[in-house]
């Protein structure tokens, strides 16, 4: 049986220097550990944290960006459709204005020349006339126009017998004479006074401005490059 020695302090102390130098080893590698981990917790989380900020940082300017392309579109669009309206309204103020212009000349065509204005009439009555192949037909016309008037439906009623080869008589209805601020022209009734055929100055300009409108327009300012029918 073997006899077991007691250690010297020395020993013991000697003992006790190597477990202390020993734990403390083991609890600095366990901080260094501890810390390393922390590290790469942290770096892990700013670098998550940074992503997030970076995506809200672009979402939000993404959203701002297309909030300002969206009201500079809106600004444009509301800008060009100002200046379209004011072209337009420009546009339509001159033609306004070119027919009016056309409205006082037709008026003057019968104090400026009184033998036209009664060729005019003639021309006017004749295409009634035509129009309605009939025996008897009304005119009606304004009291100061009463004796060009009568001198163009005498011609007016040579020329249509001389062309349809059949008599007509046309009466000038003086009961429902059109307004002294008529512009001229005639109105040729027929069908028993059912039909009229407007044959004013007026209502033949009103027809042309229809008409012509869009010639006009094209004549004065151009093609237009988005209308897609013609007439």
């Amino acid at each position: 049986m073997s006899q077991s020695h007691a250690l010297s302090d020395d020993q013991v102390a000697g003992e006790l220097r190597k477990m202390t130098a020993f734990i403390r080893q083991e609890a600095l590698e366990k901080g260094r550990e501890i810390q390393l981990k922390a590290d790469e917790e942290f770096a892990i989380e700013k670098s998550k944290l940074v992503r997030q900020e970076t995506a809200a940082i672009d979402t939000q300017y993404e959203k701002k960006f297309k909030q300002a392309a969206m009201s500079q579109q809106i600004t444009r669009s509301t800008l060009a459709n100002r200046t379209r309206l004011r072209v337009l309204s420009s546009r339509q103020d001159l033609l306004d204005d070119l027919f009016q212009k056309a409205r006082g000349e037709i008026s003057n065509i019968a104090s400026k020349d009184a033998k036209k204005y009664q060729a005019v009439l003639q021309a006017l009555i004749l295409e009634g006339l035509y129009a309605l192949n009939e025996a008897n037909v009304d005119v009606r016309g304004r009291k100061k126009d009463k004796d060009a008037i009568n001198k163009a439906i005498g011609e007016a009623e040579k020329e249509f017998k001389k062309t349809v080869g059949k008599e007509v008589k046309v009466n000038l209805n003086e009961d429902e004479s059109l307004p002294d601020d008529n512009a001229g022209g005639v109105v040729i009734v027929g069908g028993q006074g059912k039909i009229e055929i407007n044959n004013t100055f007026e209502e033949r300009l009103r027809l042309l401005e229809i008409d012509a409108l869009p010639v006009v327009r094209e004549t004065l300012f151009g093609k237009n490059v988005n209308r897609r029918f013609h007439d």
